[in-house]
């Protein structure tokens, strides 16, 4: 099996990446190389530099590599800086989108798998939560890919496009061999801030709300680590081209979360120095807990997660960074 995946220098697509070679296939990247880095994709994989919003290289590099699957990730994905510019995010998330899925429609009608996100829920009223579950996103960038899944029905409708569609929790962790993991210019996530810190590149870690109603008084987020949500994707790619019914959307997650506290108790626990924390008042928009209700992926798609230990997850990426103290940049 030939794929391409898109945005696949970043990082949970060089993970998909990797674990597409491990499984035997032949794999084509194309990236633009604004967040992601070639660094982290193995010589076996073919790499295409090109931008979603270049219409005639996206179908060249489809018609040259005549891949039997695309795996889409390409996206901007900060949620802050997606309030401040939401312009910026409908071009290269939705614009950017539809070129593609017409170019594949053009070029090699084939299976996609789309890389979208649990942020399409918003402030769920209940949790965990099923796909059924009402979208009511709070950000642009959960707008942006809400209305991304809505273009894949659309295009499944008209042109008989086959999809399916990944809803990640909070996506964490780095290879087992430490030899790619999380490198973003901007860095926003929980376990990544908190080995930072501990690295001493930042000064103290902020808990931001010791008063929601979960057992700690911190938020609780389901953590799914990169190399289980990488598997995700090479289950889902399997299942379309094997004949699976296309149009599903799946969640990929645990099935439980962990709070603030917890995630912080284990970094200490791993690093083997407590972090410098400062408590502060909540951040408006977050809410108390975000957990997935992942029955549908493992019932249908037989996803069954390996790492399901919050220490151990924390372990694989302070691997990673405590030898790329700098990401790709030191390498």
């Amino acid at each position: 099996m030939h794929v391409m995946v898109v945005g696949g220098a970043g990082y949970i697509g060089s993970h998909t990446v990797r674990q597409l070679l491990e499984a035997g296939h032949q794999v084509t990247v194309l990236d633009n190389l604004s967040s992601g880095h070639r660094e982290a994709l193995a010589s076996q994989a073919k790499l295409v530099v090109a931008d979603l919003l270049d219409y005639a290289a996206l179908k060249s590099a489809l018609h040259i590599a005549q891949p039997d699957a695309v795996i889409h990730f390409a996206a901007l994905i900060e949620v802050g800086e997606s309030m401040r510019d939401p312009g910026r995010y409908y071009l290269n998330n939705v614009a950017g989108s539809v070129n593609l899925f017409q170019a594949v429609v053009e070029t090699r009608k084939v299976p996609v798998v789309f890389s979208s996100t649990a942020a399409v829920y918003g402030d769920a009223a209940n949790t965990p939560i099923p796909e059924d579950a009402p979208k009511q996103p709070s950000s642009a960038y959960g707008h942006s890919k809400l209305m991304v899944e809505q273009i894949l029905r659309d295009f499944g409708t008209a042109h008989g496009l086959p999809y399916t569609v990944l809803r990640y929790f909070n996506v964490c962790g780095a290879h087992p061999d430490h030899t790619i993991g999380e490198d973003h210019p901007n860095k926003t996530h929980l376990i990544e801030l908190a080995l930072l810190t501990a690295l001493g590149q930042r000064e103290k870690m902020f808990i931001n709300g010791t008063d929601y109603p979960t057992p700690d008084g911190t938020c609780v987020r389901d953590y799914v680590h990169v190399v289980d949500l990488a598997d995700a994707h090479l289950l889902a790619v399997q299942a379309l081209i094997g004949g699976a019914e296309s149009g599903k959307a799946y969640n990929v997650g645990l099935g439980y979360g962990f709070s603030v506290r917890q995630v912080l108790d284990a970094t200490d626990a791993v690093v083997g120095t407590p972090l410098h924390r400062e408590e502060g008042p909540r951040r408006p928009g977050d809410p108390a807990s975000l957990v997935a209700d992942s029955s549908r992926i493992k019932a249908e798609l037989g996803f069954l997660p390996q790492f399901t230990d919050l220490r151990a997850i924390v372990q694989t990426a302070w691997d990673w960074h405590r030898t790329h103290p700098h990401g790709f940049e030191g390498q």
